[in-house]
């Protein structure tokens, strides 16, 4: 049987004519009040209290009870507590994964080698995990006379080649038969209009609500120009009701400082900062993502994450493989704008960016801003003391010749394109100040690795000095790729007589851990811009702050005379100079 509220107490006021009595003098009762009635929207047999708890309405409480403490006691023993739901055991430890809105998704440059290698394979592994909307589609914009089955035919043979994890028959018709063909040359706007109206059709025929993402896997000269073209035909419009529209911009965003800016105002023009993703695919590797959740919620590690206890950093960006059949762009790209400016940058934000405030995009972004804002800025004369780029020549290697750079299929054989760079940073802010970033990245190097290392101070005493091996100051090396992971090196007594001490390894790895098929990194980026999560994505002062970084040293080597390239034989390590740069503070690059 429902309890009764026990009736409230009311306030008493004294008459016009009448100084009002303190408590100190007068104890005020409060006249009864009749219960209060459940509300008419209750069930009967729930009673009007337990609705009200429900609805998070303050309990009753006792008409005696006038101090603070006695309103509490009375309030807590008449407070019923809600049930815990039950937890299901088979859910324990799984994320749950949003699923995006219903869309349709344009893809420009479909036809690319880019597209067909990264973007359809990753869009395929979504449709198999389940995690695109059961309302989505796909319209492929390019140059090439396809149809829309000539073109799924063409898809479903790199599906073949590149999938990470091959579909079934049936899923991969499934999603084949969301793609469609339009074919257009960027700068027709007959073309745009007649994809504008394909667009509306797409919604009308499978009931869309009319959200759009648009895909930019071309060539940077054209950004402008499919940007500029969206805007004419209105595809760029966020109207209440309409539905949301969104924009992928590939990298390189920009050669240099000034072209970066123009192509922020001409995107500015038309999208709003909020529409824009800008990618780069090192951000959506497991082990960068970790980085973070590394750094921030493991509390043993963030107090040392400072000047007093690292000795400083090292970033490495490592290739085997050559230019391949990219020749005429890396001509005209260089290990400087192509992995430097936004790969190794990247790295060197989150390594050093302070905590967030909240895991939200602008928040993580700002910090990361931060970093890159407080980096030395280089000059002509800094640059050629802390940076050394070099172009590998004919070598060997995993055992087999390889040909120079300068011997490459569309490539100048009097190239001075860098395929290496080393370069020492300081970021002078308060937690890193005097602590140097030693960052490289090369092709045709023994072998593909990406790490970020730790290298920790030595001890301020030396207490086993006289022992026969001294051991090592403590390192943390984030394998990216290959053997994602993380190690912890520390030094160790040798089991037995005396006392001998050696360096050893604490190694965690996420294959051997975890027993998860990690997705590919356009997979987490392309989930995450339908979902409207930019976290792992650049923003437009984040992009500007790199280049400010990068093209001084661009600028410093066009004023310089011709290097002497090639400097590294295929196979090695990168030029002596980068070994010079580094040994001179008293340190070695570490062996990977």
């Amino acid at each position: 049987m429902a309890k009764p509220k026990a009736p409230t107490r009311a306030k008493a006021k004294a008459p016009a004519n009448e100084p009002a009595k303190t408590l100190a003098t007068t104890t005020l009762k409060a006249p009864p009040k009749p219960p209060t009635q459940p509300h008419p929207s209750h069930h009967p047999a729930d009673g009007g209290s337990k609705g009200e708890a429900e609805e998070g309405m303050v309990p009753a409480v006792a008409a005696d009870a006038l101090s603070i403490r006695d309103m509490r006691l009375a309030r807590d023993g008449q407070r019923k507590r809600r049930q815990a739901p039950e937890k299901n055991p088979l859910r324990e430890g799984l994320r749950l994964e949003r699923v995006p809105d219903p869309h349709t998704m344009v893809i420009f440059g479909a036809t690319g080698d880019l597209s067909h290698r990264k973007v359809f394979p990753a869009l395929a592994q979504l449709w198999r995990t389940n995690l695109l909307p059961a309302d989505w589609m796909l319209v492929a914009v390019g140059r090439r006379p396809y149809d829309d089955d000539s073109f799924r035919e063409e898809i479903g043979n790199s599906l073949d080649k590149w999938s990470r994890v091959p579909l079934e028959p049936e899923a991969e018709r499934q999603f084949l038969d969301r793609i469609v063909y339009h074919r257009g040359d960027f700068a027709d706007d007959a073309a745009f209009d007649k994809l504008t109206k394909r667009l509306a059709e797409i919604d009308t025929e499978h009931g869309m609500p009319g959200n759009y993402l648009f895909y930019l896997a071309t060539q940077p000269s054209a950004f402008g120009t499919i940007v500029a073209q969206l805007g004419r035909c209105g595809l760029d419009h966020e109207r209440h009701g309409a539905g949301w529209r969104r924009i992928v911009i590939e990298k390189p965003f920009g050669r240099d400082l000034e072209s970066a800016k123009r192509l922020n105002r001409e995107v500015g023009k038309v999208f709003r900062e909020s529409q824009v993703y800008r990618i780069d695919h090192y951000l959506g590797k497991e082990t960068v993502r970790n980085l973070l959740v590394f750094r921030f919620s493991n509390g043993i590690f963030e107090p040392l994450w400072n000047r007093r206890y690292v000795d400083h950093v090292q970033i490495t960006v490592a290739e085997s493989i050559g230019v391949e059949e990219r020749g005429a762009f890396y001509e005209e790209t260089g290990a400087t704008r192509d992995v430097l400016q936004n790969h190794l940058l990247q790295l060197v934000s989150l390594v050093a960016m302070e905590p967030p405030a909240t895991f939200e995009a602008d928040a993580l972004r700002d910090e990361k801003v931060k970093v890159l804002r407080a980096i030395d800025p280089f000059n002509r004369s800094s640059v050629a003391q802390n940076v050394v780029r070099g172009q590998y020549g004919p070598g060997w290697v995993a055992a087999q010749a390889v040909k120079g750079y300068r011997q490459e299929d569309d490539v100048d054989p009097k190239s001075e394109t860098e395929t290496y760079v080393a370069a020492r940073l300081q970021v002078d802010d308060w937690r890193w100040s005097g602590v140097p970033f030693y960052l490289r990245t090369g092709k045709r190097l023994p072998k593909r690795a990406s790490e970020i290392a730790i290298q920790f101070s030595a001890v301020p005493h030396r207490l086993f000095a006289d022992t026969a091996t001294d051991p090592q100051p403590n390192l943390l090396a984030i394998r990216i790729q290959p053997d994602e992971g993380i190690l912890l090196r520390f030094g160790s007594k040798v089991p037995g007589l005396g006392m001998e001490i050696r360096t050893v390894n604490m190694d965690f790895t996420y294959g051997s851990a975890f027993s998860v098929d990690a997705p590919d990194a356009y997979e987490t980026l392309i989930l995450d811009s339908m979902l409207g999560d930019a976290s792992l994505f650049t923003r437009a002062d984040e992009v500007e702050a790199a280049w400010s970084i990068a093209s001084p040293i661009l600028d410093a080597w066009i004023e310089e005379p011709a290097p002497d390239l090639p400097n590294y034989a295929a196979g090695t390590w990168g030029p002596d100079a980068a070994d010079a740069l580094i040994e001179r503070d008293g340190r070695r690059w570490r062996r990977i």
